[in-house]
């Protein structure tokens, strides 16, 4: 296999359009994915290309997989993705935990709490991130698809439009084909009944979606935008079948327990509100063959178990009520693990390397506040927040600060650089002085020895006076028009008491300098609403980090997304969208690279967010009853996508009286 292959051979416009009467320029080597470059090592091209066409035409490209610049990392015959085991046996199941409850099997309404994985179900033309459990497929490389439900995709370099050519084999579940009909029928719901965040993103920007056959659908794009993530979106939309929404009269915006067929390895096999969701694996998966799926999906069944809250999942672990637990508690994983079943050798733990920058999350600011307009009092708040003793007395130092929306890859650092400063230049007025002459915002350090930093609190209390927040008689802040200062963060309550108690104490440092603030202790449905109505002042949540420029930025930073439950600050800068919109437009990865860090740079200047930990792996405990690969990829950890069932230690440990 050869890493990042070259450049893409081109075929001309009249070439491809007098092919296109005949099928595909290529199908040898077209049952792979559609991501990666062609059977030759480069971009799949016709060796018969009208030499005599319009050398001002656009040259066009053929391949099996798709990334924006071109480099990717697997052949077009490629056998499996290198860190998978393509021997690795089927069978067995797997059992993981949620909290909560659930009232509906659709993910893609606003209505309801949707089950865990209820869209697992489903494919898209491209293959680009696990069915099931964290990361990216593949693995191994970000920015890069391969091909699913398509076997080629074909466009001009100027990415005006993109032809998908779908597997005839691809079928749903219920033994349907997959059509280009369901593509189309597929977009226009969600952009009639999806979230609006969706159809702002993607109505504008793409502009047709059309079936040229039953297996051949083009999308067009919008002229004059960004070419970012347009052949990328369209391709890791869903896909439904649209006879089943027409036969039900199903939408996609209700709450609702039917699940349509998926075409996925993995089908809905049974539920219990609120206790448990089973998924079992397909025995005539269309795709199991696939070089993108071999060595994946190897379990028969995934079962989900819910519990109340963390407490109750931690205490049936122990007892085997589910396998496989990844770890978000420190002080569980500091102090917990001395269980019967851990000292038997029954349970592993293992630190799994995360090679992807940290999720950025923390207390988010929601800025539609007005006492949250003055950046000196998001300052202030932000200095009562002490990093080091929570981590060192609730969090057993098993962490570290964070700093970045892009810790470690696209951080900005210092002063800006000079190729910084030129694109800050470039965009004039909307940049403040301060982001010429001041180093990047870094997270504030506070002593570990006391809750209530002095020097930091002196500070804060001081900028809140300068902002005219002043303490009154009775010991609240208030301003010039007599309005309390006051600040209420929802916390869930089936969420982490380790949780509950780092918002607690944040909470108190607050008081502790003239704000009436609280936090409320919510059921998870509750919390989930709120959260969706954006009713709170703070709250704990995330944002995507830095990874790649593409108009999920604008979806998840955009002005045009304020109100959007993706963008929980409602952040409205210009600044913000004019610095997203040159990440869009950078002709070459070194520019985007520039504009990515000036953009980490300015969402720092805009703190609307207060950066908390991260830790660079992942903290993982399982029965002793599975296996994965030797070395794990730097994105993905994999347990439900690429990990296998070990039956001889599951017998092991029945024969034992561990597990029933």
């Amino acid at each position: 296999m050869n890493n990042r292959q070259p450049v893409a051979k081109t075929v001309s416009t009249q070439s491809r359009n007098a092919r296109s009467q005949h099928g595909p320029l290529w199908l040898g080597g077209a049952t792979l994915a559609l991501a990666a470059l062609a059977a030759t090592g480069v971009w799949a091209a016709s060796d018969t290309a009208d030499e005599s066409a319009d050398s001002d035409a656009p040259a066009m490209i053929e391949a099996h997989g798709y990334s924006f610049y071109g480099d990717l990392t697997y052949d077009a015959d490629f056998p499996h993705f290198s860190y998978v085991n393509p021997d690795a046996p089927k069978g067995g199941e797997i059992r993981v935990a949620a909290q909560g409850t659930f009232d509906s099997m659709n993910p893609y309404s606003r209505q309801g709490r949707a089950g865990a994985y209820s869209w697992a179900l489903y494919e898209s033309l491209l293959a680009t991130g696990e069915l099931f459990g964290g990361g990216s497929v593949p693995g191994d490389a970000l920015g890069e698809s391969y091909g699913l439900l398509a076997h080629t995709v074909e466009y001009p370099e100027t990415k005006d439009w993109a032809i998908f050519h779908m597997r005839p084999e691809a079928r749903f579940s219920d033994g349907t084909p997959v059509t280009a009909h369901d593509v189309v029928f597929t977009h226009n719901l969600f952009l009639e009944q999806g979230l609006p965040s969706y159809a702002m993103g993607v109505g504008a920007r793409v502009l047709d979606a059309e079936a040229l056959d039953d297996h051949t659908v083009k999308f067009s794009f919008a002229p004059e935008i960004s070419r970012r993530s347009l052949i990328d979106q369209v391709g890791s939309t869903p896909v439904f079948p649209q006879a089943w929404f027409e036969e039900t009269g199903a939408r996609l915006d209700e709450s609702r327990l039917e699940a349509p067929p998926g075409s996925g390895p993995y089908v809905l096999d049974s539920y219990e509100i609120n206790r448990s969701i089973v998924y079992r694996r397909n025995p005539d998966y269309w795709g199991a063959d696939l070089p993108v799926n071999v060595g994946r999906h190897n379990f028969d069944v995934i079962r989900v178990e819910y519990f109340a809250d963390g407490a109750a999942a931690f205490q049936n672990f122990q007892t085997a009520e589910y396998t496989f637990r990844q770890e978000n508690n420190s002080r569980q994983w500091a102090t917990g693990y001395d269980f019967p079943a851990v000292q038997r050798g029954h349970v592993v733990q293992k630190e799994i390397p995360v090679g992807t920058p940290p999720t950025p999350s923390g207390f988010v600011f929601n800025l539609d506040r007005e006492m949250f307009d003055d950046r000196r009092v998001r300052e202030a708040i932000t200095l009562a927040y002490n990093f080091e003793w929570t981590n060192e007395t609730l969090q057993y130092g098993l962490f570290e600060q964070r700093h970045s929306f892009s810790q470690g890859l696209h951080e900005a650092e210092g002063l800006p650089t000079d190729a910084e400063r030129e694109l800050l230049e470039s965009l004039g007025d909307l940049v403040p002085p301060e982001l010429f002459t001041e180093p990047a915002v870094m997270a504030h350090t506070s002593s570990p020895e006391r809750l209530n930093d002095r020097r930091n609190m002196r500070r804060a209390m001081a900028l809140l006076d300068e902002a005219g927040w002043e303490v009154g008689d009775d010991g609240i802040r208030r301003n010039a028009d007599g309005q309390r200062m006051r600040i209420t963060i929802p916390v869930n309550a089936s969420g982490s008491a380790t949780m509950e108690s780092i918002v607690e104490t944040f909470t108190q440092n607050l008081q502790a300098m003239g704000i009436d603030a609280r936090f409320q202790r919510i059921d998870a449905a509750q919390y989930t609403q709120r959260r969706r109505d954006k009713d709170y002042d703070m709250i704990v949540d995330g944002y995507v980090a830095l990874v790649d420029a593409g108009t999920g930025l604008h979806q998840r930073f955009g002005s045009d997304a304020a109100d959007d439950v993706f963008n929980p600050a409602s952040l409205r800068s210009s600044l913000v969208d004019a610095v997203i919109d040159e990440a869009l437009m950078a002709p070459g990865p070194d520019e985007r690279d520039v504009a990515l860090m000036v953009l980490d740079r300015v969402l720092r200047w805009e703190r609307f967010m207060i950066h908390t930990w991260f830790t660079p792996v992942a903290w993982v405990a399982h029965w002793d009853m599975f296996d994965h690969p030797e070395e794990f990829p730097p994105f993905a950890i994999g347990e439900l996508d690429f990990w296998w069932f070990d039956a001889e230690r599951h017998d092991a440990l029945r024969e034992a009286g561990a597990i029933r």
